[in-house]
């Protein structure tokens, strides 16, 4: 609790720095369609210590959001390997993008805890020159995104896959890295690589390599691990490792004819000769049904119910016929039985027996008096020469 007063004057001065600065603001002209790629250095954020400092000794981290919302539009991505490199961000803005758009970059710098803001304005608008109908992409696995988001690698890759292409202009459309089309962070080994999407667009059409690349026969190849067909040589093999398995080739030049717009009708379908519902229904008397569900299911509970009263009431034998199959010894024998039973009993109710001893009150509570023990006679012997 002692290290609050201490760590609130500097959150507040933090806070009342950054209100109070105001931040640069960069004006910046995005294209719909082609991709668009903003690089975040530290020097543009802080100023060097020294003239002569060494830019990767700043280790800086950044923070870029759409003003008023808390992450970045959909279409643009932020990028940064580490913090001592710089971050790029990145995208290819759509027409429904089309407008203004502010983005706030806050940079933190991990040496000084040094924070600084930045505003950029996007003001994206409509390409101009000629349209793009040809439009390849590529996978390139020797490279990570941000080894190809610099302005020197991307040229170059235009510049050396124009040899597999018509004679034309090559534009950049778009580059994705390949983690966010489902692949995955490869091992710590030497040479592995994220891999990257590159999306170009020509107004020329496909050369016939590329054509012979993405046709079926290549595809059947790539499905039983063989390499794809291609006629021409491959003058991106020397700077890119292309995955020719996935080259995909869009062809926009002719127009998808539009969606036919269904008409609304009036809710009564049309006469068919195949099928023809009757039109009126006969009329059915269900009381014979319901007496048949019903009755049957008692008549056959009372049958049951009959004949199980006379299996258990009329089928008795009776003591009459129990008495005739008995021997005549046997009856006097149990008839015996039960009249000497019957003897014992009443003797026993007319029985003069004594209390026992352990009931008898030997003490008086209240006088103190104690009283002889009575002699029980039921243990007097009957002849007195026998104790």
């Amino acid at each position: 609790m002692a290290a609050a007063p201490v760590w609130t004057p500097l959150l507040v001065g933090l806070l009342a720095g950054l209100g109070g600065a105001e931040a640069q603001q960069t004006t910046l002209h995005p294209v719909v369609g082609r991709i668009f790629v903003h690089t975040l250095d530290h020097g543009t954020f802080f100023s060097l210590p020294e003239p002569g400092a060494d830019p990767p000794t700043v280790s800086v981290t950044y923070h870029a959001h759409l003003q008023g919302h808390p992450d970045l539009p959909r279409w643009l991505r932020y990028t940064q390997r580490s913090p001592r490199q710089p971050g790029f961000l990145y995208g290819s803005p759509t027409s429904e993008d089309r407008g203004r758009q502010v983005i706030e970059v806050v940079a933190y710098n991990r040496d000084s805890f040094d924070t600084t803001q930045q505003r950029l304005v996007l003001l994206i608008g409509d390409p101009e020159g000629p349209l793009l109908p040809y439009q390849a992409e590529f996978l390139v696995r020797s490279h990570d995104v941000e080894e190809v988001l610099p302005s020197t690698p991307a040229s170059r890759f235009l510049t050396v896959l124009g040899g597999l292409w018509e004679p034309g202009e090559l534009q950049l459309l778009n580059i994705t890295s390949a983690l966010d089309r489902g692949g995955r962070v490869p091992l710590p080994i030497e040479g592995r690589k994220e891999g990257v999407y590159i999306k170009v667009g020509s107004a020329s059409p496909f050369s016939t390599c590329l054509k012979m690349v993405a046709s079926p026969d290549s595809h059947a190849r790539c499905a039983q691990g063989q390499p794809p067909l291609l006629s021409c040589y491959d003058t991106l093999a020397s700077h890119f490792r292309v995955d020719w398995c996935n080259v995909s080739l869009v062809d926009k030049s002719v127009p998808e004819p539009a969606d036919e717009v269904p008409t609304l009708g009036d809710g009564v379908l049309e006469r068919d000769p195949f099928f023809c519902p009757p039109t009126e229904a006969t009329a059915r008397d269900f009381l014979t049904d319901a007496l048949v569900t019903l009755l049957v299911p008692l008549l056959v509970a009372l049958l049951l119910t009959l004949l199980l009263a006379y299996v258990m009431c009329c089928r008795r034998e009776g003591r009459l016929k129990r008495d005739l199959a008995t021997s005549d010894i046997q009856m006097v024998h149990h008839c015996s039985i039960l009249g000497n039973t019957e003897e014992l009993r009443q003797m026993a109710a007319s029985r003069d027996v004594p209390r026992p001893l352990s009931t008898l009150p030997m003490f008086n509570v209240r006088t103190g008096e104690r009283l002889p023990p009575r002699v029980d006679s039921a243990q007097v012997p009957l002849i007195l020469d026998q104790h």
